[in-house]
């Protein structure tokens, strides 16, 4: 497809409504690395920024997947998801953006769109690597923030907005939806890798072997769904504001838990987690390996922009898989 982003023309009437006439956009910046919505700054000419979301079709990279009324991970993005996830969270007392405005009635664009607060361009990720002593209060801050959310129980599991509506299916355990969804990106990632294809029954028997060893669980903690240090921003005052919450969930924390454990490294000690299950958090690591195979796989066959980033990404994986089911990688 041809991907068309916006340009400071489409948003004239939408600065004017929301900040009066004597405010003018002087400047817009579209932020890269988003796959599933447009991330712009907009900078006024009173020298002031916000932050516009947009969730349009040419915004989104990720090709159709079906979705599944009882994964809560899948199709997990949109509007209507980003207003869920920040109201509870905000309740559980979680730094999020401030929002200003949302708008799914297109009254100002032909896409979903908010305005939020611009929390700055400082990325945790980059705090970590180049300061860890100034990293050390903020990543304190989001275990801090960690704790409230994964103590914040409900009992189903689901998307916040279908628990709130009372549609969130309860027909399989969670760790059945995870193991169904773990196969599912095996199959699909198979087909387009000849080890995997080799190993897949090797891959599915060391899943099930996994799930074999979980007891039931019928509590459930808000999870952000794949939280690095990528998705916090570290204000000027030192705050840590989360970000990218639209796959807010009630879920077993241990998702979380094995996300974060592989994307902070060795600062995952400093977010002081809660108890965790450690058969659970084993099986969902692995399964959470599958998926960083097959969803990098399936958007490199897209337009993304970096491609090769991707790939990368999805031969890491390959390999841990492979060496994770047989203790060594197949030749």
């Amino acid at each position: 497809m041809t991907r068309t982003f916006l340009q400071p023309d489409d948003l004239h009437d939408l600065v004017s409504d929301q900040f009066g006439s004597d405010r003018r956009l002087a400047a817009l910046d579209r932020l890269t690395g988003g796959t599933k919505k447009g991330v712009y700054r907009l900078r006024l000419n009173d020298r002031t920024t916000v932050m516009l979301y947009v969730w349009a079709a040419g915004e989104n990279y990720w090709p159709p997947s079906p979705a599944v009324p009882d994964d809560p991970f899948t199709d997990a993005s949109g509007a209507d998801l980003f207003a869920a996830g920040h109201a509870v969270l905000t309740e559980a007392g979680v730094r999020v953006p401030h929002l200003m405005m949302i708008d799914r009635d297109g009254r100002h664009l032909d896409a979903d769109i908010a305005l939020v607060e611009d929390a700055g361009a400082l990325r945790l990720e980059a705090l970590l690597e180049h300061d860890p002593a100034t990293a050390a209060a903020p990543l304190s801050a989001l275990g801090d923030a960690l704790r409230r959310m994964h103590t914040t129980f409900g009992p189903h599991y689901g998307k916040v907005a279908a628990v709130a509506r009372g549609e969130a299916s309860q027909a399989r355990r969670t760790e059945d939806v995870i193991v169904d969804r773990a196969l599912g990106h095996l199959d699909a990632a198979a087909a387009r890798d000849a080890r995997l294809a080799d190993a897949h029954h090797r891959i599915t028997a060391h899943v099930r072997r996994l799930r074999s060893a979980v007891t039931p669980r019928e509590e459930y903690g808000l999870v952000h769904g794949e939280l690095g240090p990528d998705h916090v921003l570290v204000t000027p005052a030192g705050e840590a504001v989360m970000i990218d919450f639209e796959g807010l969930t009630y879920f077993d924390v241990e998702w979380d838990h094995a996300w974060l454990r592989m994307r902070f490294g060795d600062a995952y000690p400093a977010l002081r987690p809660v108890d965790l299950d450690s058969h659970r958090l084993e099986l969902y690591r692995y399964a959470q390996t599958l998926s960083l195979i097959e969803g990098p796989l399936r958007i490199a066959d897209t337009d993304f922009p970096d491609r090769k980033w991707m790939l990368d990404l999805a031969e890491r994986n390959i390999v841990k898989a492979l060496t994770g089911c047989t203790g060594h990688v197949a030749a």
